[in-house]
This record gives structure tokens, C-alpha cells and sequence, in this order.
């Protein structure tokens, strides 16, 4: 029986058309590494990489100051650009603000300095919807405060955040704006220019329909040079001194970079500018309705944040009365082969501001490939897992 992929906020899948045939055809008969080699397959392969990094900038509405692609800065993934971003640029004594709906890779790094380097973090609150306070965030900026760091979509429920106003915000108090793009990067459009955004994370296996293994972020100069490396060493560029190089990319790509993901990304980023993401948005929220829909006529199973498609993302998380929600996901794939996760999902302070901690939930998300046939029969399935165990009490953990 044909498996159903719901967990596109985990990572897409299929990837988008060409990545795997980009990837291969680069491992098979190219291969080499750039800024290394003086032969023509490694000046080919770096001018690839160039046209990726354009492509990010044209994605995301970014053109820096020196007007070229050089501040798009690659790496392992979206976590290790949040953790280059955070540690890169906070010191001793600063304070940042941050939603109550973090993931960890904001969330981890932050509680990891506040040990290490004395900084401090508050919360700006959010409804049990998701929702962010607006109003609350000038009132919690504070004389050493130097940074917002947000998510732009909550991977627990799907509420987007305002990330215009508080990008207003940011640039009317003179303070960075920094947004993990995760759940939103390919899907939403993001303008680092009209946002007022300083550093961009993005990955690039989620929305960007790219593989594992491949992310980033953007930065404008003037943040770049108030930020250390996290990590140094070989570039290919000014070898003849010990020296990290100042310059960008080089001050925060030492090493080999992973040249099979971004020649995957670079094919991702081919369809996408091909296909709108205006298309697939609105195909991924009329399945995400649709799925709310159906739930809602089935008593006994909660939908978690939003129960409209205003202002969120195609991620929705459910609870249920009786059932527990790691036996429902445990009985989907087993039964139905719906595949979908449960627990946490990295997000503990969002479930606490949901009121779905520590239970967690049950979360399905839905992406381009996903059909309306799809969504019903996971309706179907939920609602048949359900009511043959309505009868059974639910262990609730003790708080």
C-alpha cells in the first residue's frame, strides 16, 4: 500500500523535481571542491555556487550594500546558522527578546550563553493561539537589549508571526532583527529589505524543497562585522597567513563546503522561481482548511492554535480526549501508513504557551504534493483510530 507523507514541516519530501539528478550528476562527473583547485570543473562548480547565493538574494528581496551575492553564507543547516548568528554576535551583558513560541535552535544556544557569557532573554507572549502580543515588545526593550529573534511560523501549530512590525520595531529602536525562516522559507515570501531583517536563517531540505545537509543565512555588512566566527579554519583565500580572512563569504565558511547539497539547492531554487510559491501556498492552506474542516465534525479531537487559515502556515496540531496522541501516530503508520510525528516536536515554551504541555501533540503537515485524497482518508483514519478507543481514559501525565 502506498505510504502518506505528512510530515512536510519535518523535512519535504519528494524533494522538488531535478535535485536528485543535480546532486548525482555533480558526485558522478564533476566532483571537485572550489576555491582550491586551478582547473575548469572547479571554476564551473564555484560559478554554480555564485548563481545560488544570487538566487537567495532574489528570493528573499536582499541586496547588500556591495551589491553582489557574497553575504550568503552557507552551512551544515538552519540550526548551525542560528547557533553562527547568536554566538557569532551577542557578548557579555546583552539582552535579546524572543517569542514565546521558539523552536531550540533559538532557544538552546540562547539558554547555552546565558550560562557561559552572562546574557539574558525575555519572552515576548503569545495567545493560545500562537499569536504574538505585539503591543508587549516595546515595553520589554530594556537599555542593553541588542536583538529580536523570532520565528517567522510555529512548527507546533503553524501561527505566523508579524514579522513586518516587529521588523519595524527592531529598526526604529536600532536593534537587530533576526528570523529563523524554517517553516516559512519557500512557501511565504520573505523581503529582508521591506522586513527590516539584519540576518535571514533559512534551510534549505523544508520549503526550499532542497536536500538535508544544506542551509544558511544572509547578513547584512554591517552586522557581519560585529560578528566573531564560530568557526575557522582553510578557505582557499589569503592561505599565506594564519589569519582568519574579514571578508565575506570566507569569515564564516572554513572548510569544505557540502557542494552535492548546494548543486541540490540550486536545482530546488530552479522550480520554485519557475512554479510561484503563490501557487503552492494556496494549495498547501486549502488542504490544511480542508483537514481542519474534517476534524471538526469528529468530537473529541482538538485542534491545536488557529482553526482558520489566516495567518498561519500549512502545520496543524491536534490532541484528542481519549487516545493517546503516540498511539494514534503509532496506529497511523502501522494501519494506514500516514506518516506524521508526535511529542515535543524541539518546541517545549510553545506547548507550554498552547497548554499542550507536557502531553504534547499529534502534528500533520501538509505540502505540495499532498492531495485532497490524502487529506481525507487521514480524516477517515484518524476519526476510525479514535472511535474504536473513545471508551478508554487517556493517561495524563502527572504535572
Amino acid at each position: 500500500m502506498k505510504k502518506i507523507y505528512m510530515d512536510q514541516a519535518a523535512t519535504s519530501f519528494p524533494k522538488a523535481p531535478g535535485v536528485i539528478e543535480g546532486m548525482v550528476e555533480f558526485m558522478s562527473q564533476v566532483g571537485t571542491n572550489i576555491n582550491r583547485g586551478s582547473y575548469e570543473n572547479a571554476y564551473e562548480t564555484a560559478e554554480i555556487v555564485y548563481e545560488t547565493r544570487e538566487q537567495l538574494c532574489n528570493f528573499f528581496d536582499f541586496t547588500p550594500l556591495a551589491g553582489n551575492a557574497k553575504n550568503v553564507i552557507f552551512t551544515p543547516g538552519i540550526t548551525y546558522a542560528l547557533n553562527f548568528i547568536i554566538k557569532g554576535y551577542l557578548q557579555t551583558g546583552d539582552h535579546v527578546l524572543v517569542s514565546s513560541m521558539e523552536h531550540n535552535a533559538v532557544m538552546r544556544p540562547l539558554v547555552q550563553l546565558q550560562k557561559d557569557r552572562g546574557i539574558t532573554f525575555s519572552r515576548i507572549p503569545c495567545t493560545k493561539e500562537g499569536e504574538l502580543q505585539r503591543d508587549a515588545i516595546e515595553t520589554m526593550i530594556q537599555n542593553n537589549t541588542k536583538a529580536i529573534i523570532m520565528t517567522h511560523g510555529s512548527n507546533v501549530c503553524g501561527t505566523l508571526m508579524p514579522i513586518k512590525e516587529v521588523g519595524e520595531i527592531s529598526h526604529r529602536y536600532g536593534l537587530k532583527f533576526i528570523v529563523d525562516s524554517a517553516q516559512t522559507a519557500g512557501t511565504f515570501p520573505i523581503s529582508m529589505r521591506d522586513m527590516h531583517i539584519d540576518a535571514l536563517a533559512f534551510t534549505g531540505h523544508k520549503g526550499l524543497l532542497g536536500p538535508q545537509g544544506i542551509g544558511g543565512f544572509l547578513i547584512t555588512d554591517e552586522m557581519a562585522d560585529q560578528m566573531t566566527p564560530l568557526v575557522t579554519g582553510g578557505t582557499g583565500s589569503i592561505s599565506d597567513t594564519e589569519e582568519t580572512p574579514t571578508f565575506l563569504p570566507d569569515k564564516f565558511e572554513a572548510g569544505t563546503l557540502n557542494l552535492p547539497g548546494i548543486m541540490g539547492l540550486h536545482r530546488s531554487l530552479n522550480y520554485l522561481e519557475k512554479s510561484r510559491i503563490d501557487q503552492i501556498r494556496e494549495n498547501e492552506l486549502k488542504l490544511t482548511q480542508q483537514f481542519i474542516d474534517g476534524l471538526s465534525e469528529i468530537k473529541g479531537i482538538h485542534i491545536i492554535g488557529k482553526t482558520t487559515c489566516e495567518n498561519r502556515s500549512a502545520v496543524v496540531s491536534l490532541q484528542t480526549d481519549t487516545l493517546d496522541e503516540a498511539i494514534l501516530a503509532f496506529r497511523l503508520d502501522q494501519e494506514y501508513h500516514i506518516m506524521t510525528r508526535v511529542g515535543m516536536h524541539c518546541s517545549p515554551n510553545a506547548h507550554k504557551t498552547l497548554g499542550t504541555f507536557p502531553e504534547g501533540t499529534i502534528r500533520f503537515s501538509f505540502g505540495y504534493s499532498n492531495t485532497e485524497e490524502e487529506v481525507n482518508y487521514a480524516i477517515k483514519a484518524i476519526k476510525e483510530c479514535y472511535e474504536s478507543n473513545r471508551t478508554k481514559p487517556k493517561a495524563i501525565p502527572t504535572k
